[in-house]
């Protein structure tokens, strides 16, 4: 197969130049660099080929520092294709789509009332996810690895241009619509203010009576300093003294729902009391207080007096909270804002809606279908449980309509990627409301379904904060499944994804796993990326959220995933793939033009 033509690739690049605000000759040069020293656009991209970040030394107690360790490769992983691949391959390649994955960003307004940070008190494994160290430093760590994904925006392993990019779900933490603002900001290139409380942080850490937390200002008393958690004085102080600035990402993104956008710490229904408390202005510091007020009226829902008396608790002034400043921009958000949010967007780098269109916003319909390339199509799901509990299922409706659109991709020889929170470990949630009818489908039966299809190549996921790559074979072939870990917890990694063509009848899909731009040993200067380094290192000693085991092994990182091509791969011409390479690299242009890069 042959490119663009002279005359095919001046009509290409003028429409790319002309929608993106690029000189010509800026594009054309660019096109001519990218097409005969490939080497030299890969040359320095930072991913973790060229190194790692692993556990160091002893601190302090059990506490310890970060390092840098060596680079991983590519593993090559035969577990769909079942036969040895052509080492020609590695000449021939070609890359069909270059996709940026983020998931379990998990942004956190730490100084929120409505948080329920004690609640570790009362078993901090059950309830790790509602109290971490690095709390404060959530939007630093976020765009951090925003700017690892601009840092990566060309591929490490054929200089392709990124294409898109998909976040897939719990974005926000606590339902907070600050959060959401933020996770969409952030991506957008956007600046936030975490000092939402004024000058001075107002929350758990800085209270002496929260011995239960990490205090950086003094650790002693608790079991955070009983581990060895290091004293930084100044740490709340430069979590809020500045913006957090974001380079924002470099290729338009979509997003599905994640548990924590859905329910309340991803697992309860929101109460009028929660409600209430986010905007107010008393913050709990006790596990009593926390459970008699946020709580109570999640668990005793169907007591009109439970609710009354817990709306009293929170009215008169019930001990165990201290006076905040309110914010209502704090407030608790509902399951259609959610969407709703992302239309408040910037139009570059788009899409207006992130994936979402205005049928969604008219039906409440949760998940879409977009085409990445004229023929990759993504397909995002709604796989959380709207009733209870964290995991999720696959609704009765969502099954019927991607069988459809799977048929439709099939005949049309459009190659399928599968966006969800939820994974084939947690698919199993079939919780409803009384007199609910439909049906609920598990991890067996939606694995089934998408089996049906060999147009359906790769499952993107997240939700348990871990690097996993699972093989979901058939007789003849089958799709990958990759989940990639979360910005919260250690390692506080994403990856990105390229989908390429070896000629030989088999595709591969290489993933790649990103730390976020910050260095392994955290400075002082409360710059974004030493907060995001320090929010790193405390997530790396959090030892109720077994940080270690969510690194996965080398099999679940860098990895060369093959299976068989699902048609002649040849329909896709090098000229319409020049063609599409041609406009994502004049949005790239652009976006740097812009950003001074």
């Amino acid at each position: 197969m042959t490119g663009l033509s002279r005359r095919q690739f001046l009509h290409v690049a003028a429409a790319a130049a002309a929608a993106t605000g690029i000189g010509l000759d800026t594009l054309s040069a660019a096109s001519a660099r990218a097409a005969t020293a490939p080497g030299a656009l890969v040359a320095g991209i930072p991913t973790t080929l060229q190194q790692t970040i692993r556990q160091g030394s002893l601190v302090s107690g059990r506490y310890r520092a970060l390092t840098i360790g060596p680079g991983e490769p590519y593993l090559p992983r035969t577990d769909v294709l079942r036969r040895a691949p052509s080492a020609a391959r590695t000449a021939a390649r070609r890359s069909l789509l270059y996709l940026g994955h983020l998931s379990d960003l998990h942004v956190i307004e730490a100084q929120s009332p409505g948080r329920i940070e004690p609640m570790i008190v009362q078993d901090h494994s059950a309830w790790g996810s509602a109290f971490h160290p690095q709390d404060p430093l959530s939007p630093h760590a976020t765009a951090a690895m925003v700017q690892a994904f601009s840092d990566a925006r060309y591929s490490p392993l054929t200089g392709a241009p990124m294409s898109a990019a998909i976040v897939t779900g719990d974005s926000a933490d606590m339902h907070s619509h600050l959060e959401l603002r933020w996770y969409i900001d952030l991506m957008d290139g956007l600046a936030v203010d975490p000092a939402t409380g004024g000058p001075e942080w107002q929350g758990v850490q800085a209270w002496s009576e929260a011995t239960w937390a990490y205090r950086p200002g003094d650790p002693r008393g608790g079991a955070f300093g009983d581990y060895g958690f290091p004293r930084l004085p100044d740490l709340l102080a430069q979590a809020i003294a500045a913006k957090v600035e974001s380079v924002g990402l470099p290729a338009p993104w979509y997003a599905v729902y994640g548990n924590h956008d859905t329910l309340l710490l991803g697992t309860f229904d929101i109460s009028p009391q929660l409600r209430a408390l986010a905007v107010g202005g008393r913050k709990s510091y006790s596990v009593d207080a926390t459970a008699a007020t946020a709580l109570e009226g999640w668990a005793s829902s169907t007591s009109v007096l439970s609710q009354a008396l817990a709306a009293l608790g929170l009215a008169s002034g019930s001990p165990g909270f201290r006076q905040v400043p309110a914010n209502e921009e704090r407030y608790l958000f509902e399951q259609r804002e959610f969407m709703a949010e992302h239309f408040r967007t910037q139009p570059t780098p788009g899409p207006i809606g992130h994936g979402f269109t205005a049928q969604n916003l008219a039906s409440g319909e949760t998940w879409w279908q977009a085409d990445l390339s004229p023929r990759v199509r993504a397909f995002g799901l709604d796989t959380c449980n709207a009733v209870a509990g964290p995991d999720g299922a696959v609704p009765e409706s969502q099954m019927r309509w991607l069988r459809a659109q799977l048929e439709i991709a099939q005949r049309d020889q459009v190659l399928a990627l599968i966006f969800s929170h939820h994974n084939s470990l947690t698919l199993e949630n079939r919780a409803t409301r009384p007199g609910a009818d439909e049906k609920l489908y598990g991890a067996e039966e939606f694995i089934a379904l998408l089996q049906e299809f060999p147009v359906v190549v790769g499952w993107l996921n997240g939700h348990t904060h871990l690097n996993q790559i699972l093989a979901h074979t058939t007789d003849t072939g089958g799709f990958w499944e990759i989940t990639t870990a979360s910005c919260i917890d250690f390692p506080q990694q994403q990856q990105v994804v390229e989908l390429v063509d070896n000629r030989d009848g088999t595709l591969s899909l290489f993933t790649t796993v990103l730390d976020h731009s910050s260095p392994a040993v955290p400075g002082s200067s409360g710059s974004i990326a030493d907060l995001a380094s320090r929010s790193r290192e405390l997530a790396a000693n959090d030892w109720a959220e077994t940080p270690l085991m969510r690194r996965g092994s080398p099999l679940d990182r860098n990895t060369e995933l093959l299976l068989p091509a699902p048609f002649d791969l040849s329909v896709i011409s090098d000229a319409q793939l020049e063609a599409q390479h041609v406009t994502e690299r004049a949005r790239l242009l652009a976006y740097e033009k812009e950003r001074g890069l």
